[in-house]
């Protein structure tokens, strides 16, 4: 029987080439052709990533058709048919996800946890530098995963490391319902916070920063907005569900309230409707699609690139300031106001409005305008925590606690909102999950720091006045650091 022609056979890329005809002298896969744009030309930076800005920018690319159609693969069902159908932009959705997974999230938060810690110690005798090892031994659990996340969530999306985060927090703090030992606590809470402090953080953000680059302020600021809700909102559940009595039984309820709200609220919109990224589906970030505005120019830094530039560390020297503030304050808040002689249920409240004040001011710094250097917004928030911090010290009554407490949030509402923006704008959202995961890791470990030395302070001391002292030159120092944070010149 003869043979057909060799030449008549058609490969799978000349069958591409007949729906998408491109030039003959395009070369291997990935490889930079004369006819694409200059910006197309970047160093170091692999195949599959230059394909897909390629294909983002309209330019016909093998490579990036390829990928193009594995992502559309591999997103959800629900997505692939609402988009089409929808009059708004897709990204406010995965931004409703990124709402509800932040609430969850805060449920083994240093906010949530100060409510047990009085009824836990009494009714098993621990002290407080062991309850503060929990939190600071899982900010060191979650300082090992982080830099192995980031990497994953730039390459596959938020999607399963966000389920998973939501799962294992809601069992998680159901399960602290059934504790018998430290052990078992240190078990439980330890994973809980590893997962707060690491695949969170990277998961939240890095979907929120891959949908949206010129109203980022605002989508951030929403996306806040909805974490401090969850840490004004969980609190006083585990406070409600744990009643005025001071039974041994009343935290255990506290327990299973705060998990099983953790799990309606997160998995099943995360599981359903979060997109890896725009371009998976046919779309573009947000500022590619406004108006007739020329496109914006977004830096494009590798996390090798990005650890060259002076900013890098100093915005790592401002966090490794700040965060143990911000834990080692919130921790023991609750217990510093009952030992000033301020009732539990009125604790409770100070914490409530703290957590409300934090929630108001990284909402509305998400509407000021962008031409304030974020750094400048930074300094301020670091000057609140200073504030703050050295305010706590004398209070006397819950009017004077609200008035410390208060300007105290109205710093975490800042940095919480400013430092992932700030991560983005400086070095972009193309590695974005690699490098918050090297930053994350130094991040978790001072914000481990922070309740340990707190708590160590208070058992030596008999007084949370020297930890409140120390807090307030960390936040001072973090003024400085933040004045001379400046954006580096951008790679594109």
């Amino acid at each position: 029987m003869p043979v057909r022609p060799a030449a008549r056979l058609r490969t799978r890329s000349q069958d591409q080439d007949l729906r998408h005809p491109r030039p003959r002298a395009a070369v291997r896969y990935g490889a930079v052709r004369r006819d694409r744009p200059a910006d197309c030309r970047r160093p170091r930076q692999s195949g599959w990533r230059r394909a897909l800005d390629c294909d983002a920018q309209g330019h016909h690319c093998r490579a990036g058709h390829r990928d193009l159609r594995v992502s559309q693969m591999q997103a959800p069902p629900l997505p692939r048919f609402l988009i089409p159908r929808l009059p708004f932009f897709y990204g406010w959705v995965v931004l409703g996800c990124i709402c509800l997974a932040g609430f969850a999230r805060q449920g083994p938060a240093v906010a949530v946890l100060s409510i047990f810690v009085v009824p836990m110690t009494d009714a098993f005798g621990w002290s407080r530098t062991e309850m503060s090892g929990a939190v600071s031994l899982g900010g060191l659990l979650a300082a090992v995963i982080s830099p192995m996340i980031g990497p994953f969530v730039d390459r596959r999306g938020a999607r399963l490391v966000l389920c998973l985060a939501v799962a294992g927090t809601g069992v998680a703090c159901m399960a602290l319902s059934l504790i018998q030992s430290l052990l078992l606590f240190y078990v439980l809470f330890c994973f809980a916070r590893m997962v707060w402090a690491g695949p969170f953080d990277l998961g939240l953000y890095g979907a929120l920063n891959n949908w949206f680059v010129a109203r980022r302020a605002v989508a951030t600021s929403i996306a806040t907005l909805a974490q401090m809700s969850g840490l004004v909102a969980l609190p006083l559940i585990a406070q409600l569900a744990m009643g005025q009595a001071e039974t041994g039984a009343d935290w255990r309820a506290g327990w299973i309230a705060v998990g099983a709200t953790v799990l309606i609220v997160g998995f099943v919109p995360c599981w359903l409707l979060l997109v890896r990224r725009p371009e998976d589906v046919g779309l573009q970030p947000d500022r590619l699609v406004t108006g007739d505005a020329p496109p914006l120019v977004e830096p494009r830094w590798s996390r090798a690139e990005a650890m060259r530039t002076p900013a890098f560390w100093l915005l790592s020297l401002y966090t490794v300031l700040v965060y143990p503030v911000q834990a080692g304050v919130s921790l023991h808040q609750a217990p510093h106001l009952i030992e000033r002689g301020i009732p539990p249920i009125q604790a409770a409240t100070v914490i409530a409005i703290f957590s409300a004040l934090s929630a108001v001011a990284s909402f509305g710094i998400g509407f000021l305008p962008r031409s304030w250097p974020v750094r400048y917004l930074m300094a301020a928030s670091a000057v609140c925590l200073c504030i703050g911090s050295l305010g706590l010290i004398g209070v006397s009554s819950a009017l004077t606690a609200i008035l410390a407490a208060g300007v105290f949030g109205v710093g975490i509402g800042g940095v919480m909102m400013l430092l992932p923006m700030a991560w983005a704008d400086y070095f972009g959202r193309e590695s974005y999950g690699a490098i918050r995961g090297v930053v994350l890791a130094l991040q978790v470990t001072a914000q481990a720091a922070g309740p340990l030395a707190s708590g160590m302070l208070r058992d030596w001391s008999g007084n949370y006045t020297g930890s409140l002292i120390l807090f307030g030159i960390l936040a001072a120092f973090a003024v400085a650091a933040a004045l001379l944070a400046r954006r580096p010149r951008a790679l594109i």
